[in-house]
């Protein structure tokens, strides 16, 4: 098992979870939890795949990637902003709509060859030790685009005026409504931008990480991640960034468990048995459901420091909202 070769991986792979986790946080943090990330991130897998293969454009593809998820984003929150439904029902509803969506337009994509998002290494960083090769080198832009991603959400939500109007809506919507912030707006919006953020992640996946790969399977359950990973990082962007590179470079070091069945040069019999594999394979999904357990738990997520008007509908006029 090569350390470099993992870290690689898990920077590349991570920037999936990257996109869609920030994404699901920005809503999160606006009050609307989004359980239907895997639903858009397959609808953005699909939609950037095939707009990518008939344009030859992949940044074309990414575009409509983002549109196409933020737009079926804006269903799950018609339900639960006005029509103030359910937002857990209507968020699985919405990977089901968004799963079903993807299967039937990306009929006979498998096997095509889009035009891909370009590896670029970056001069002189590559060239630094150990790092260099890791964090600079043969990384899809978009990667790239995830370095500076991440501190800059945390910039805009922690130092900005539309940062904190986010932050008042998730916490204390009534109070935000009677200072002149708009509530149902802002809810909207960052809904919207959640959206398109998982549709990026999708088109990630089959444009750059996974290239020229499409299938039902796209995703592979990493929307499901990206809800745990909310959690895991306590609503913080710059921590969402490293749990997602994290759960990256699990994911790759498991893979490669399959294969040498060598741990850093030492051999280990026990993973070359694939039976094993396969179990080793639940782990990210195994964190993921107790992340999601634990931050169910009321006190567990005041603790964490969850918004408190996080799920909770906004009606104008009534109190304790």
């Amino acid at each position: 098992m090569n350390l470099e070769i993992i870290l690689h991986a898990g920077l590349a792979t991570g920037t999936i979870l990257l996109f869609a986790g920030i994404g699901e946080l920005l809503a999160e943090r606006a009050g609307i939890l989004n359980l239907g990330i895997e639903g858009m991130m397959l609808v953005g897998a699909m939609a950037g795949f095939k707009t990518s293969l008939v344009t030859g454009n992949p940044w074309l593809g990414l575009l409509v990637a983002m549109i196409s998820a933020g737009v079926l984003s804006l269903a799950h929150g018609l339900v639960t902003i006005h029509f103030q439904a359910d937002q857990v029902v209507s968020g699985l509803s919405l990977t089901f709509l968004g799963t079903g969506l993807a299967l039937v337009l990306g009929e006979g994509l498998t096997g095509q060859n889009p035009a891909l998002i370009p590896d670029v290494t970056i001069p002189l960083l590559s060239a630094i030790p150990f790092i260099g090769p890791v964090f600079f080198e043969n990384h899809s832009v978009l990667v790239y685009v995830g370095y500076l991603f991440a501190p800059l959400c945390w910039y805009y939500i922690n130092k900005t005026r539309p940062g904190m109007h986010l932050r008042a809506v998730g916490e204390k919507p009534a109070a935000a409504d009677t200072l002149g912030i708009n509530v149902y707006g802002t809810r909207y919006f960052y809904t919207f931008v959640g959206g398109m953020l998982a549709g990026l992640a999708g088109a990630t996946i089959s444009l750059a990480v996974s290239p020229g790969w499409y299938s039902s399977q796209t995703t592979s359950g990493q929307g499901w991640i990206a809800v745990g990973l909310v959690i895991f990082a306590q609503w913080n962007p710059l921590r969402a960034a490293l749990g997602g590179y994290l759960f990256g470079a699990i994911r790759r070091g498991i893979l490669d468990l399959q294969g040498p069945a060598t741990l850093f040069g030492l051999t280990n019999p026990l993973f070359i048995n694939k039976n094993y594999f396969f179990f080793l394979q639940m782990t990210p999904f195994i964190l993921t459901i107790i992340a999601l357990v634990w931050g169910s738990r009321a006190a567990a997520r005041k603790r964490l420091g969850a918004p408190a008007a996080l799920g909770e509908p906004y009606i104008r006029g009534e109190r304790g909202v």
